[in-house]
């Protein structure tokens, strides 16, 4: 009997796939299923897939076409509920990979603290080496979403880095089709376990693909960011939780802030069509929370945002660049989270 299952959602990294599958298959800790998703991947990642089931036994793959990110984790996730005595879940990105002793230290962290959830710190690389750190075995307990409001936000919010109880996705998917799937997801499980295990050694390596990011277009599909973080605002707010309430509100907007400082900033041929629907989507939000908005910014606040929104281009480009006081002041109220150290 497996006490974990690994799901790894593979798509187009035929590059990489192998460094990510023997990082896993190195884990000191050894108690474990591995489950490739081949989400109808139109490189060689499908032949690579099946050469592994065939030389470990604890390797299962899936097949199937391609539907995105969330759908190959979904898959993963129902063949480790219906068809694994696994406990817990855990999931690595096909690019990414993992310090030898991975498994074993988030294993260790939720059996010696008796919590659902332990998350390990990453580092993110820029070529696929092998230079593990000299980490220490050791991690201490926290709340979760005192972990998710802290300048480690992301840490507590992606998928990978993590252990979960396998029970914790009886009721819980990624949402199909979606970018930004993490952001829908993560803050509903550290809300619901409220303790989770946090180990400050960067045990996951992230592949930083710097050409890709550079070269990456704006497309419609980034908005989706608004609506995880309007689905946070609102299950806060069915929750009674006023103090999340107002911080996710707060981060709602400033994304939109964040997302003009960009446009104006590195003006691209996208741009003019990305402001557009924006500041479509911007106004969506404005109209829905115009009343709970008073409660949580102030006048001045409020200013910059509603000129960012019905404002032209050239009032949007003073509101980002202005170095008049007053402006500058409410930009620096608007950015305040209230994001605290641990």
């Amino acid at each position: 009997m497996s006490k974990i299952s690994v799901i790894v959602p593979v798509y187009n990294v035929e590059r990489y796939l192998q460094h990510c599958v023997d990082s896993i298959l190195k884990q000191t800790y050894t108690d474990f299923d591995l489950i490739l998703v081949d989400d109808g991947s139109p490189d060689n990642c499908s032949i690579i897939c099946d050469k592994y089931a065939e030389i470990d036994g604890r390797i299962v793959v899936i097949h199937q076409s391609n539907k995105g990110l969330s759908a190959a984790r979904n898959a993963g996730i129902e063949w480790a509920l219906d068809n694994s005595d696994s406990e817990w879940i855990a999931f690595i990105d096909s690019d990414d990979w993992i310090h030898p002793r991975y498994l074993e230290f988030l294993y260790k962290a939720v059996k010696n603290d008796k919590t659902k959830i332990s998350i390990c710190n990453y580092v993110r690389e820029p070529q696929h080496l092998e230079n593990f750190q000299d980490v220490m075995d050791s991690s201490k307990i926290i709340q979760g979403m005192k972990l998710f409001e802290s300048e480690l936000n992301v840490q507590a919010t992606v998928a990978w880095n993590k252990l979960y109880q396998k029970e914790l996705f009886n009721d819980t998917r990624y949402p199909n089709g979606r970018l930004h799937e993490d952001e829908f997801t993560t803050y509903k499980l550290l809300y619901l376990v409220e303790k989770v295990s946090w180990i400050d050694e960067p045990l996951y390596y992230y592949y930083q693909n710097v050409e890709g990011i550079i070269r990456s277009k704006w497309n419609e599909r980034r908005l989706d960011l608004y609506d995880a973080y309007e689905e946070r605002v609102d299950f806060f707010r069915s929750k009674n939780e006023q103090n999340y309430y107002n911080k996710e509100l707060k981060r709602l907007f400033m994304a939109y802030y964040e997302f003009y400082v960009d446009a104006v900033k590195e003006l691209k041929i996208e741009s003019k069509y990305a402001r557009k629907k924006t500041r479509r989507r911007l106004i969506q939000s404005l109209n829905k929370y115009k009343d709970e908005l008073k409660q949580v910014f102030t006048k001045y606040d409020m200013f910059s945002i509603w000129a960012l929104a019905y404002g032209s281009f050239f009032i949007q480009k003073w509101i980002v660049d202005s170095e008049f006081e007053p402006i500058q002041s409410i930009l620096r109220r608007l950015k305040q989270i209230e994001v605290k150290k641990l």
